[in-house]
């Protein structure tokens, strides 16, 4: 039964065995290995034998996630396989052996990864970030709002890697001034950990990055984002940020990336159509552009209830048709289930004839058309690829798992295949596909895992 599963587990993780049944896998997820034997295996010994076959003297991992279930160094081999590693995912609470083996035998952690939960994180987790040749990528995460001295430790830790550091990731704002030290900063990753709660970030008021190119920022202060963009917004090629903020304060964000960085090609944002006209200047300066990701949140009325207003698609896609750089050709629309009419797609696409072809992607829970409405956009949207306008037409949920509108071509295909119209070959000749791929790899391997341990 062991070989067995070891044999699944090799297949969950993605490696691969030779004739000895030893494994050349590089990425070790512990915790993903400790969830599914404590949901399948009752005895302790099976599962310190499951987990003698990850760690051994004959492994070699370039890629380590820690929980911190267990005391890992006492298995044999333990800091011969895991000396290599160049990834790091651990959390802040993780016991103090393990800890004290990884910082004795990692000197070459490039990305680092850790979590922490209240006060209640070990210290040493500071050694072993001093004890790094190259720490390029730091991802920092919490849920705390009262443990300032605990990320003073880790910070002043952080700040001996500001040459190499590259990517920083924080969710609550820095008790030092750590990103000040950070010049060679390229990614910035500002995310409050409490989007209901607008905290200070006094310590990002004056920030100037010279080297940033990509800022991912959401909820923090509007006065912080916008003075970050106009100090360090000439390199910048790439922003994220959305919150349900105020039309005044949008407009002002806008303005800030239009006025500061003419370099831009990708940006995510919070789009209001009252905010239309600054938008419209943004598509006229930024001339680099490639890809627009809308975040369209639901609008709110005077009792602050959720109400699903008709979104004006017509507006937005006439701005887009007149006013996009000849580089812009990619959109992607969020956090709406209200569909633009068939008229507007049409209208659109005959607006935008004679450009590069146009990829949508719609990220949704749902795509609710009735039957001829999902009939009319296939049609349209088929008829308008063999023009060379449409290069692509998306409609994915939140994880980007299932495109509906596939699976509907392929229900269609399996249920009326005398009525296929306009749908594509591969789809018609093969609509079982589409179905069974919608299915996850976890999912069909965890239930190997039962089959295993319950026949």
């Amino acid at each position: 039964m062991i070989l067995e599963i070891f044999l699944a587990f090799q297949e969950f993780i993605g490696g691969t065995q030779d004739s000895d049944g030893l494994t050349f896998c590089r990425h070790l997820n512990l915790g993903v290995i400790e969830n599914v034997m404590n949901a399948y295996i009752q005895y302790e010994e099976f599962r310190n034998d499951i987990l003698r076959l990850f760690i051994n003297e004959n492994a070699e991992y370039t890629h380590l996630y820690m929980p911190n279930y267990r005391d890992y160094h006492l298995f044999p081999g333990a800091e011969q396989c895991f000396s290599e590693i160049k990834f790091l995912r651990c959390i802040g609470k993780v016991k103090d052996n393990t800890l004290s083996m990884l910082t004795r035998t990692c000197k070459s952690i490039k990305e680092l990864k850790f979590y922490t939960y209240g006060n209640d994180y070990n210290c040493g987790i500071a050694k072993l970030i001093e004890n790094q040749k190259g720490l390029f990528s730091v991802n920092f995460l919490n849920d705390f709002y009262d443990g300032g001295s605990s990320r003073k430790i880790i910070e002043n830790s952080l700040i001996k890697h500001a040459d190499t550091i590259q990517y920083f990731s924080i969710c609550e704002q820095p008790e030092t001034k750590v990103l000040t030290s950070l010049v060679n900063l390229r990614i910035l990753e500002l995310i409050s950990a409490n989007p209901y709660i607008e905290l200070r970030w006094d310590n990002i008021k004056d920030l100037t990055l010279p080297s940033l190119h990509t800022l991912i920022a959401s909820s923090i202060p509007i006065n912080c984002l916008i003075n970050l963009i106009e100090r360090s917004g000439r390199k910048l090629t790439k922003i994220y940020y959305h919150h349900n903020r105020s039309v005044i304060d949008n407009k002002e964000i806008i303005q800030a990336i239009y006025q500061n960085c003419p370099n831009l090609m990708y940006l995510e944002f919070l789009y209001k159509n009252e905010n239309s006209i600054d938008f419209e200047k943004l598509l006229i300066n930024c001339q680099y552009l490639k890809r627009l990701d809308f975040c369209i949140y639901f609008y709110y009325n005077v009792y602050n209830v959720h109400h699903r207003s008709s979104f004006p698609w017509d507006n937005l896609f006439n701005i887009l048709a007149k006013s996009s750089p000849p580089s812009l050709f990619e959109f992607v629309f969020k956090f709406t289930n209200d569909n633009p009419k068939l008229e507007s797609l049409k209208l659109f696409f005959d607006n935008w004839e004679g450009r590069h072809p146009i990829s949508l992607k719609f990220k949704k829970e749902s795509y609710h058309y009735d039957e001829s409405g999902y009939d009319g956009l296939i049609d349209l949207i088929e008829k308008y690829k063999k023009k060379g306008v449409v290069k692509k037409f998306i409609h994915y949920d939140y994880d980007e798992d299932l495109d509906f509108l596939e699976i509907y071509k392929a229900k269609k295909a399996i249920n009326n295949p005398e009525s296929v119209g306009n749908i594509p070959e591969n789809v018609v000749n093969n609509p079982e596909n589409i179905v069974k791929n919608s299915e996850s790899k976890a999912t069909s391997i965890l239930s190997r895992f039962k089959k295993i341990f319950f026949n």
